[in-house]
């Protein structure tokens, strides 16, 4: 769970992250990749690094090529699917004890910026 003011706790962001994803239920959404937006809050003990290495914290580029992997294994119907199997992968990273994730398809609705979903999933 996100933590309180009074809890300490680091939060690794990623934020706006646009990829091209085959995504959708419907024969139109099926023709080719459509923009997904992707915001991922990664929750990790508030340990600040002893030495100033990259070996010390959760590598935001190690996220983000996890990220493009899942998007290019091939199409998923549901943002809500998208949105597990990003959790799931972020909880794979050291230390993580919580993820957020917000997936968005950004073409959908013409009056809309974006439709999408956001979950929170916690370690076990």
């Amino acid at each position: 769970m996100p933590p309180t003011p009074a809890q300490a706790a680091r939060i690794v962001l990623i934020r706006d992250l646009v990829l091209p994803a085959s995504i959708g239920v419907f024969k139109r959404e099926r023709s080719g990749p459509q923009r997904v937006r992707f915001n991922i809050e990664l929750g990790v003990p508030d340990l600040p690094p002893q030495r100033d290495s990259i070996r010390e914290v959760v590598r935001y580029d190690a996220v983000i090529a996890d990220l493009r992997a899942l998007v290019a294994a091939g199409h998923v119907n549901l943002v809500e699917t998208l949105a597990e199997r990003v959790a799931a992968q972020c909880l794979l990273q050291p230390g993580a004890m919580w993820a957020k994730v917000r997936v968005e398809k950004l073409d959908i609705a013409p009056d809309a910026a974006a439709v999408g979903v956001e979950i929170f999933r916690k370690k076990a």
